[in-house]
C-alpha cells in the first residue's frame, strides 16, 4: 500500500497546530506520518511539538509558507512516501478527508485537494470553486481544474519528481499559485477537487477594497513582486507574461486610488518597488527590509522607484549581455 506523510506549515499559532493534528489523529485513514515544519516559531510550538510522540517536526528559521512548504515536500519525498498532504496550521481536514481523497477514481497522475469550507459554518467555500456557493449545490464528486493548495492538497510523489518543489524564495503569497500553474500548465498534469473530501478554513475576509496600513502592509510587497513570477508559469510567453503583469501594477494603482483611504501617494509609490525587484527576478527582500524601506521619505522612494522601474522593465525585456573584448 502507498504511504502518506501529512506535512503541516505552522508559525506562532500552537492552539491552532494543535486543533489540526487532532484533527490528523482522527482520521478513518491515518496518514503513516506526520510532519510539522516548524517556521521559527516564538510561542510554545517548539515546547509542544518536543512533547508529541507521534510526529517529528524540522525547526527552520522563518522562511513564509512558501519555504515551509518547499521544506515539508522535498522531506516527503526524500523519505520515500507516496503521497504528501499538504496544509496550513489554521485549517483542519474532516475525519474521512484523507480516505476520500485517495479513493478518487482518476486514470491519470494528477492533483488531487479538498473542497476548501468555511470553518465557522461548515457549507460555505471560502475561495471560488466554480459557481458553488456551498458544499450543499455540488452535484458531482469531482469539481475538476480546481484546487486550492496548499489546503488539504494531495500530491504524488511521481508530481515532485517531474515539477520539483514550491519556489523557497517567494516567502508567502503567490507560492502555491505558481506551484498550481507550474503542474497544470507548464507540465499538462490535471487538478481536480474531490468534493466528499472536507478541509476546514477560516473565512477569507480581505477584499481589494480594503484599506490596508501601509507602514504594516509588509506582505503585500509579495503579492506584488511573486505575481510576475506566478505568470511566468501561467503563461508560455514572456510577453504575454509581462503583458498580463503590466495590467495588474496599473489595476493595483487603481485600486488604491479608488478604494484605499490612506497613504495613497505612500502606497502608488511602493507599488513600484516590488515590481522591480520581479523585473530584476530579485527575490531576496526579507520582511525587515520590507519594514525600513516603508519608513523612508514619501519623495525619496518615488524617485527611486520611478527610475528604477524604467530600467528595471528595459533590462526584463531586453536582457543584458556581456560583449568579450576585442583581441
Amino acid at each position: 500500500m502507498e504511504k502518506v506523510i501529512a506535512v503541516v506549515i505552522t508559525y506562532n499559532r500552537q492552539a491552532l497546530l494543535a486543533e489540526c493534528i487532532t484533527a490528523l489523529r482522527n482520521q478513518t485513514r491515518k496518514p503513516d506520518a506526520i510532519l510539522v515544519v516548524n517556521n521559527g516559531s516564538t510561542d510554545i510550538t517548539e515546547q509542544w511539538l518536543g512533547q508529541q510522540s507521534d510526529l517529528f517536526y524540522i525547526t527552520q528559521k522563518n522562511t513564509g509558507g512558501a519555504g515551509g512548504f518547499s521544506t515539508g515536500i522535498a522531506t516527503g519525498y526524500k523519505k520515500g512516501y507516496s503521497w504528501i498532504w499538504c496544509m496550513d496550521d489554521d485549517g483542519y481536514p474532516k475525519e474521512d478527508a484523507l480516505e476520500k481523497l485517495l479513493e478518487a477514481e482518476t486514470n491519470t497522475l494528477s492533483l488531487r485537494n479538498c473542497a476548501v469550507i468555511n470553518k465557522v459554518d461548515k457549507k460555505t467555500f471560502v475561495w471560488k470553486t466554480k459557481n458553488y456557493a456551498t458544499i450543499d449545490d455540488v452535484d458531482k464528486k469531482i469539481i475538476e481544474d480546481v484546487v486550492h493548495p496548499f489546503n488539504g492538497t494531495l500530491i504524488h510523489r511521481n508530481i515532485v519528481e517531474r515539477v520539483g518543489v514550491p519556489n523557497p524564495d517567494f516567502f508567502l503569497w503567490g507560492d502555491e499559485t505558481e506551484y498550481y500553474y507550474r503542474i497544470k500548465n507548464r507540465n499538462d498534469i490535471p487538478v481536480f477537487t474531490v468534493a466528499n473530501s472536507i478541509h476546514y478554513h477560516p473565512p477569507v475576509a480581505c477584499t481589494y477594497k480594503s484599506d490596508w496600513d501601509y507602514k504594516t502592509g509588509w506582505k503585500m510587497y509579495y503579492y506584488i513582486r511573486n505575481r510576475l513570477h506566478v505568470n511566468h508559469s501561467r503563461f508560455h510567453y514572456k510577453f504575454t507574461a509581462f503583458i498580463s503583469y503590466s495590467f495588474f501594477i496599473l489595476a493595483m494603482s487603481g485600486i488604491v486610488l479608488i478604494y484605499q483611504k490612506t497613504d495613497k501617494l505612500k502606497k502608488l509609490s511602493f507599488i513600484l518597488w516590488p515590481a522591480v525587484d520581479a523585473f530584476r527576478n530579485d527575490l531576496s527582500a526579507s520582511p525587515s527590509l520590507i519594514l525600513s524601506r516603508l519608513n523612508q521619505s514619501t519623495g525619496e522612494v518615488f524617485r527611486n522607484s520611478m527610475v528604477n522601474t524604467f530600467k528595471a522593465i528595459r533590462y526584463y525585456i531586453i536582457p543584458q549581455t556581456v560583449v568579450p573584448k576585442q583581441a
